[in-house]
């Protein structure tokens, strides 16, 4: 079994065919979205972690890259500096996996780096800068 997370960008040409479904159908692939999204211009991306037998996954792999999608691997990891952090829980509100979470009833922030999808939406909240990508 093969696993990896991707980034998978779509131009507004692709964005309205069943890929996703192609790679579960016709590859037996799993495939786990972690976040998408598409613009008003009708260009998109997914994260996602793509995973199954090898001839299948590289078959599948094939595919995306013949069809036109730009895939990059999943790279760098979110760095959660907690001296630096105020505590303020802004970052828990924007994170889409629940990596940053706020406990109770000591309303610490927490960082679970199992759980971080590298989105990147922390960076911009984060009066503080406690939080940083690292590649």
């Amino acid at each position: 079994m093969v696993a990896n997370k991707f980034v998978l960008r779509f131009s507004s040409a692709l964005v309205e065919q069943p890929i996703i479904y192609r790679l579960v159908r016709d590859y037996d692939l799993i495939v786990n979205i972690l976040k998408a999204d598409i613009n008003p211009h009708k260009e998109g991306y997914v994260v996602l972690e793509l995973s199954g037998d090898s001839e299948n996954y590289n078959r599948g792999l094939e595919y995306l890259k013949g069809i036109g999608v730009d895939m990059s691997p999943l790279s760098g990891t979110i760095f959660w500096d907690k001296d630096r952090c105020l505590q303020c829980g802004a970052c828990t509100s924007f994170c889409p996996a629940g990596a940053l979470y706020m406990t109770t009833p000591d309303r610490e922030v927490h960082f679970d780096d199992s759980k971080c999808i590298i989105c990147e939406s922390c960076l911009d909240v984060c009066m503080a800068r406690a939080v940083e990508v690292r590649f």
